[in-house]
C-alpha cells in the first residue's frame, strides 16, 4: 500500500516537471515577434494593502502578482505562484527580507526571489515534493504607490507573446476556426 501511495505521488508530481518542446522552423515562429514592453500597470488598491510581516495577491497585465510588506512596511512585488506546484505565495509570512510558502515552506527573497539557502521546500509534505525537482526562485517586479494604487511594472505583452505560438487552423480546441475565445 506504501508503494502505492509513494508512485502516485511521483506520477503526480512528475506531471509538473518542466518539459521543453523546440519550435525552431515551425509555422509558429514565422510570424514576427511580439517585442516585450515593460510599463507600470495598477495591481492592487493601497487600501487594500495587509499590515507589516504579510501579503496580498493581485493582477497586473494579466500575472497573477504577490505584493508583500515587509516589517519595515517596504511592498515588493513577487510572482504568486510557488514552485514547484503553483500554489499561491501570497498566503505566506513575511520577515527577515523573505516570505516563505505556507504549504512546502520554502523561502524566497524579497529583493531577488531566489529561494534563500537550505530553505527549498522545508515542511514534511515538501520534503517529499521538493526532492523531486531542483530548487527554483520567483520573478520579481519594481513596484510604486502611485496615489491609492499599488503599481506593477510588467510586460504587457507577455500574454499575447506567449498566445502567439498557439495553433489556430481550421478549427482550434473550441471548435472556432479563428482561434478567439468567445
Amino acid at each position: 500500500m506504501k508503494l502505492a501511495v509513494l508512485a502516485s505521488a511521483v506520477v503526480s508530481a512528475a506531471a509538473f516537471a518542466p518539459n521543453s518542446v523546440s519550435r525552431q522552423g515551425t509555422a509558429l515562429n514565422m510570424a514576427g515577434a511580439i517585442k516585450p514592453k515593460l510599463t507600470y500597470v495598477p495591481c492592487v488598491s493601497t487600501d487594500d494593502l495587509p499590515g507589516p510581516g504579510k501579503a496580498t495577491s493581485g493582477v497586473a497585465g494579466g500575472l497573477a502578482i504577490c505584493i508583500a510588506v515587509d516589517d519595515d512596511g517596504k511592498l515588493y512585488a513577487l510572482g504568486d505562484k510557488c514552485p514547484p506546484i503553483n500554489q499561491p505565495l501570497s498566503f505566506g509570512k513575511v520577515s527577515a527580507g523573505a516570505i516563505q510558502d505556507p504549504v512546502l515552506g520554502t523561502k524566497f527573497n524579497l529583493k531577488t526571489g531566489q529561494v534563500a539557502e537550505g530553505e527549498w521546500c522545508t515542511s514534511p509534505i515538501g520534503k517529499i515534493l521538493g526532492g523531486l525537482f531542483e530548487a527554483s526562485g520567483v520573478p520579481v517586479y519594481p513596484v510604486k504607490t502611485k496615489g491609492k494604487v499599488v503599481e506593477v511594472q510588467v510586460d504587457v505583452n507577455y500574454k499575447a507573446a506567449f498566445e502567439s505560438q498557439y495553433w489556430s487552423g481550421i478549427l482550434d480546441a473550441q471548435g472556432k476556426s479563428n482561434g478567439k475565445y468567445y
